[in-house]
């Protein structure tokens, strides 16, 4: 059922007054440019404007009309106007609709009722549509930008919690959704409707990303959602399986094939048949194991280590490396042929610094979990944050991405004083992180105690630079180039090639 929720508003009166039967008043004009199954109409007016809009629309659009009276003690109260559109809603539900596909028109009423609408879709009702209407431009999607805080909104951050609380507690590697990945970025929406796309096929993908951005949860919201959601989603971690065991780990074993094969086992591959096989990491895979798993890939067949008879096995692929595959098919480190088997589906997930949006969001649903797992320790209390303390979390880059975010809220809630995490609380948790994250990876600070390759230092450096360079200018060349300090594109042109990168 699709529901388009209103408030009535002055300018709907007068339009049914006027008898004019053309829909330009936003509601009527809202019912025309779209159907919808039932009108939720909440009205604050006198019963005889409400009956007298009520017998106009009747005229002009064909459809239910449910109506909702509220005692507002002035249209622009916004706790008033909150607590009777969330009462509405509530009693819309009530009666069978919980599934109800609902729609908020922002244009009705006053601009407080409008903002509640807003409120209401970014917290409550997530799903929620939200239109807004002018005689000039007609009825369009409104795109609210920026991320609303649940503190606005009286009594939200319970229900908003209870929900989010039931999502974590299930295993994200067996069970995710798309439903459980959280955004609101566009650089994320395009990732995640690729994906929804790519999920009804039986094709391999490739989700590449940098380490924390969710390329698990991705790959399986992914096979959650295809046609193979009821049969084994299977997880190998490349990078952690020892080159030696590789074969036996992909493929299964014969008792007595090598020295510890005490009895038959079951492969990867085996496990995963008629469902999906996520090979994470997979550039971290030896070139002798990347040989053999592309044989199976391309005959559809696997060996089990002892035996000679190939078994048939049905499975679908997902892989995903936080390394440029490009770069490491250039060093001689990943087979080309592999690539443009698993490349199939490219899926490049962004990193949490350019997800314009998303980090006030992610920081909230983490922090439930986080309060939620923590609930059984002894004397725990669940913690918010403090507004310096999110100014905090909005102005670092965290290039450990979702996972770094997570780790930092365990971290700060474990030695907050109070309930509420102040901000130098929050700025000591993040410190360890930016330290930890420049001993590993900081260009200036790394260990050459045991020697450094300096040739691939030099090249992550230009390749990160340069795809930031591309990025921000819009794939610009000129502009790229001037960014970079170059005199003119076409030397920007040589280094994109000497370093792989995809201009």
């Amino acid at each position: 059922m699709k529901v388009l929720a209103a408030w009535l508003g002055n300018t709907d009166l007068k339009i049914a007054r006027s008898g004019v039967k053309d829909p330009v008043g936003p509601i009527a004009q809202a019912l025309a440019a779209d159907k919808y199954d039932l009108l939720l109409l909440l009205v604050n007016q006198p019963t005889k404007d409400r009956k007298e809009y009520v017998s106009w629309l009747n005229n002009v659009a064909s459809i239910d009309v449910k109506i909702f009276t509220a005692k507002l003690p002035d249209p622009t109260d916004f706790s008033s106007i909150y607590r009777n559109a969330l009462e509405a809603l509530k009693q819309l539900m009530k009666k069978g609709r919980e599934k109800a596909n609902l729609t908020f028109h922002l244009t009705p009423g006053t601009p407080a009722m409008g903002a509640v609408w807003i409120i209401l879709g970014s917290t409550q009702y997530p799903d929620a549509a939200l239109i807004q209407s002018s005689k000039e431009q007609g009825v369009k999607n409104a795109n609210v930008p920026f991320n609303i805080s649940a503190e606005f909104a009286p009594g939200q951050r319970k229900s908003a919690d209870k929900r989010r609380q039931d999502l974590s507690a299930e295993k994200a590697s067996a069970s995710s959704t798309f439903g459980d990945i959280i955004y609101r970025s566009e650089e994320m929406a395009l990732v995640v409707n690729r994906a929804k796309k790519a999920a009804l096929r039986n094709l391999y993908v490739l989700i590449e990303g940098e380490s924390g951005t969710g390329k698990e949860l991705l790959a399986a919201a992914i096979h959650n959602n295809s046609p193979r959601a009821k049969n084994p989603f299977i997880v190998v971690n490349c990078g952690a399986v020892p080159s030696e065991l590789v074969e036996s780990e992909f493929f299964g074993h014969k008792k007595g094939a090598f020295t510890g094969a005490d009895f038959d086992r079951k492969g990867a591959f085996e496990e995963a048949d008629s469902g999906t096989l996520f090979l994470d990491e997979i550039g971290d895979l030896p070139l002798n194991a990347q040989v053999k798993l592309l044989r199976s890939l391309q005959e559809g067949t696997i060996k089990r280590v002892g035996e000679t008879i190939p078994l048939a096995i049905d499975v679908r692929v997902i892989a995903a490396t936080n390394k440029n595959l490009k770069s490491e098919i250039a060093a001689g480190r990943f087979r080309e042929d592999l690539f443009y088997r698993l490349n199939i589906v490219p899926l490049n997930l962004p990193a949490l610094r350019e997800r314009k949006g998303d980090l006030g969001l992610l920081t909230e649903k983490l922090l439930v979990k986080v309060n939620n797992e923590s609930q059984s320790d002894p004397g725990y209390k669940s913690k918010k944050i403090s507004p310096a303390a999110k100014n905090l979390i909005l102005r670092h880059r965290w290039p450990g991405n979702v996972r770094e975010l997570l780790n930092t809220l365990r971290r700060v809630t474990l030695f907050a004083e109070s309930e509420r995490i102040a901000g130098k609380e929050m700025l000591e948790a993040i410190e360890p992180a930016i330290k930890n994250h420049g001993a590993n990876d900081n260009i200036l600070n790394r260990d050459i105690s045991e020697g450094i390759n300096l040739q691939e230092v030099i090249k992550d450096v230009a390749s990160h630079y340069l795809k930031n360079s591309m990025k921000e200018a819009g794939n610009n060349k000129s502009k790229a180039a001037k960014n970079l300090g170059f005199q003119n594109y076409q030397t920007l042109d040589n280094w994109l090639k000497k370093y792989v990168v995809k201009s």
